[in-house]
């Protein structure tokens, strides 16, 4: 591997791997999160994303694509290859990407994907939070948060959780398996105990296939008219709802993203009560999520959408209805959706968004 050199120099440069990153306490911490955000406030590109994918690859084989804007990395093989610390690596990693391609990036590093993530989410741009593969510093870590903040932990079983004072990680680690495991069904009792403990049993899988699917509405001027946020938020619900259902797949969460005049971006995710592609499910929660966020007279520049953890859709329960207009809704959805395959995206839209 010819990096090696090249990637000490870089680490060597060293004085960005020490403000730049917030390590608690010690030990190796092989797995990356990155969130990549260009400085000059320009949407990431697939090239772009590609880019950094590649100088990811330069360091590890092991790169796992989050698009639009993300990546895992397992660093375990290169830890050893280096002789560098996670924090130097993040640091080389920082280094390069805002060199060659303009991009700042926010990084999580802990002993695996879950942890990481949730790192690289306190995490702002330019900076590292690296959690030490050690169980003292994983329990610190997270034993003030919030159960919602766990992976697979939806609003339904968060609030089941609080109903039973279980509302930090700490107090749910501290819970007997088999409390949980009455509380929220067998299966899903198990993973959540383990999550609360710090264990995440998913693989970085490089190049494995996309997870997430995301689409983004510019504005032509800085907008405060809600009813063009909620356009665009069906627009981009329409749009996300066809693309999954072309691949038969369902996304279990959404993300938004709104990005303001002053170049401040606000994120924030929801799980959906089920897995799902319908375009209805989608709209109902992009608006919801809007609507949290409260931005009576924000100016936003653009509003961007990502269906996120999607899974085949054949995988995937569906709750049963009786409602004869959500059974409509699905046939006309499907209609729509031959149409569009044989003439076009543009062929057929809603009477709202034709304009």
């Amino acid at each position: 591997m010819s990096a090696g050199p090249e990637a000490g120099s870089d680490a060597g440069a060293g004085s960005d791997a020490g403000p730049g990153a917030a390590v608690l306490g010690g030990g190796a911490a092989p797995v990356l999160c990155l969130r990549f955000r260009r400085v000059d406030g320009v949407p990431l590109d697939a090239d772009t994303h590609a880019g950094l994918l590649g100088l990811l690859g330069a360091l590890t084989p092991v790169v796992q694509p989050l698009p639009p804007d993300g990546a895992l990395a397992d660093l375990r093989g290169a830890l050893r290859y280096f002789g560098r610390d996670t924090a130097d690596l993040a640091a080389v990693i920082r280094v390069r990407a805002l060199a060659l391609y303009g991009a700042e990036c926010a990084i999580g590093a802990a002993g695996n994907p879950m942890l990481a993530a949730m790192a690289a989410r306190g995490a702002g741009p330019g900076r590292t939070v690296v959690v030490p593969d050690e169980p003292a510093a994983v329990r610190e870590f997270l034993a003030g948060r919030p159960v919602a903040a766990l992976t697979g932990v939806g609003r339904g079983a968060a609030r089941r959780l609080c109903s039973y004072g279980l509302d930090t990680v700490g107090r749910l680690a501290a819970a007997p398996p088999a409390t949980l495991r009455r509380i929220l069904g067998p299966r899903v009792g198990r993973e959540v105990y383990e999550r609360a403990h710090g264990i995440d049993r998913t693989p970085v899988l490089p190049g494995a296939a996309a997870r997430s699917l995301a689409a983004e509405r510019p504005f032509d001027r800085d907008e405060l008219d809600p009813v063009r946020h909620r356009r665009a938020l069906l627009s981009l619900a329409e749009e996300l709802g066809a693309r999954l259902r072309a691949g038969d797949q369902v996304c279990r969460a959404l993300s938004l993203t709104v990005r303001c005049a002053d170049r401040t971006t606000l994120t924030r995710t929801r799980v959906l009560p089920e897995a799902s592609a319908h375009s209805a499910a989608l709209t109902a929660t992009a608006y919801a999520v809007h609507a949290a966020l409260g931005l009576q007279r924000a100016r936003v520049r653009a509003l961007s959408l990502r269906a996120e953890d999607l899974t085949p859709a054949d995988r995937a329960a569906r709750q049963l209805t009786f409602d004869p207009e959500d059974e409509k809704a699905r046939r006309l959805e499907a209609v729509t959706d031959r149409i569009r395959a044989r003439f076009g995206p543009a062929a057929i839209a809603r009477g709202s968004l034709a304009a």
